[in-house]
This record gives structure tokens, C-alpha cells and sequence, in this order.
């Protein structure tokens, strides 16, 4: 039986409401500002390579490769994951959205099996990135969640269209995680689920009690009164230390993700 993970919700769980499509979470895409009259020239340097990054910025798989070699040891049966894992994005970058969608959700749920953080990482929360991920061969809903957010990204799905969203899976009365897509701002999301290949839209997932949803530009909490914008993700210290640690394996300073 596959397991739910354990995620940490906030005191909005007592106020949410069904996941049917009338309590829909979206984004307002929050603008990069732009930073001029830097005083000092590292800083100028820094900010710069900041924003020659982004999500089209080339992923050098052969340095990444080499980085997380360095970081967490022989690769192993990974380096063939991620190998994986770079040829889906590169073949199918100029498939629908939709498309999308479903080779992405379909190569996590197959390649990486399901593993609470305190027996895979001996943490009882902890955010890998999709490189961990797919050396380990494992994670838990987060980990699912991560992989499948940056891979669309990856492919050209804007943030606006995607979050990472914190349910309560009501049958099993436990946190879980998944992948919300949506094509509009007032668009029934799709689900992308770990414990399910098939991807349906929120009214046919009346087992999920939305909670909150961020992705790179914002943070959302749902209730009761709505949605409601409580501000961006760096109050998410695991989502800031998932891009430090991804800027480790080599991938490129964003400024949003």
C-alpha cells in the first residue's frame, strides 16, 4: 500500500474548503523589479548573474552530473535517472501543455518510488531536490511535487500556471502534496498526484482539502473567505534552501522560479 506523506499545515486547515473548483487557488504573477543604481560593483556582478539566469537559462547536465557526484557520492543507478530525466525535457519541450502534463507526472510516478523523509533522508521533513530525488530512486510527496514543478518549468510552463499545493487526503485523514496546473487564472486546476497516474481535474478530487499553494512568484492560503495572498516564498525557508541547494548541483541563480 502506498503511503501519504506527512506534511506540516497551518491553521488555515480548519477553514478550507472542499477541493471541488469552487475554492480555486491561482497566482498573481508578482513582476521582477528591476534593481538599478547598485553602489558597489560586486553587488552589480552578483544581482547580474542573477538575472541572466532563469528557467531558459542551459542546464549543463555534464557539470550537474559532476557536482552531484561530488556532493553526495557515486551516482550509481541515478546517473541513468537523470539521464532519463534531461532527455523527456529536451524531447518533449515543444509538446501541448497538456502533453506535458502527463509525460511529466508519468516519469516521476514511475521512476521514484515512495519513502517517508525520516527513513530515506532521517529527517522528518525534508525538501530534496529532483537531482536527490532521482539518485535516490525515492521520495516522499514533496519530492514528487519539487520534481514535477521544475521539470514543467523547465519546459516552458509559466509559474503562473502551477503550484505546489498542500491538501488533507480525506479518505486516508493525512497531509499530502501535489501539483495543480491551470490554464487560465479562473480555471478548474488539474491535479498531478504521486499516488495516481491519471490526471483529473479538482472537481473530481473531492478526496483533497485544499490548504495552502506557493510556487516561485507567491505564497496562497485557502479558506473560508477565499483566496488569500499572504506573500512570497522566501517565508518558506525548505523552498529557500531547495534553490540554495540546487544552486550546489549547478543549476543557474534564478530569481523566480
Amino acid at each position: 500500500m502506498i503511503a501519504l506523506c506527512r506534511c506540516l499545515f497551518s491553521r488555515q486547515l480548519a477553514t478550507s474548503q472542499a477541493f471541488d473548483g469552487s475554492e480555486r487557488v491561482f497566482a498573481v504573477a508578482i513582476p521582477w523589479a528591476l534593481i538599478s543604481n547598485f553602489r558597489r560593483l560586486g553587488l552589480a556582478v552578483v544581482f547580474g548573474c542573477l538575472l541572466l539566469g532563469g528557467t531558459q537559462a542551459d542546464w549543463d547536465f555534464n557539470q550537474i552530473s559532476r557536482r552531484a557526484q561530488a556532493l553526495y557520492g557515486p551516482l550509481g543507478a541515478g546517473q541513468g535517472r537523470i539521464d532519463a530525466w534531461q532527455n523527456l525535457m529536451a524531447t518533449q519541450k515543444q509538446a501541448s501543455e497538456l502533453e506535458q502534463l502527463k509525460v511529466v507526472n508519468l516519469f516521476f510516478n514511475k521512476q521514484l518510488r515512495y519513502m517517508e523523509d525520516i527513513d530515506l533522508w532521517h529527517e522528518v521533513d525534508y525538501w530534496a531536490t529532483p537531482v536527490q530525488s532521482l539518485i535516490k530512486g525515492a521520495g516522499d510527496c514533496e519530492d514528487y511535487a519539487i520534481a514535477k514543478y521544475f521539470s514543467l518549468r523547465r519546459m516552458g510552463i509559466p509559474a503562473e500556471k502551477l503550484r505546489i499545493t498542500y491538501v488533507k487526503a480525506l479518505r486516508q485523514n493525512r497531509a499530502h502534496m501535489v501539483l495543480t496546473y491551470y490554464s487560465s487564472p479562473q480555471a478548474q486546476p488539474l491535479v498531478l498526484d504521486s499516488l495516481m497516474d491519471a490526471i483529473k481535474p479538482a472537481s473530481q478530487r473531492t478526496d483533497l482539502l485544499p490548504v495552502y499553494a506557493f510556487n516561485g512568484e507567491g505564497l496562497w492560503l485557502t479558506g473560508a473567505g477565499g483566496n488569500k495572498k499572504v506573500g512570497d516564498t522566501k517565508r518558506l525557508s525548505r523552498w529557500q534552501d531547495l534553490l540554495k541547494k540546487m544552486q550546489a548541483e549547478g543549476f543557474p541563480a534564478e530569481p523566480v522560479y
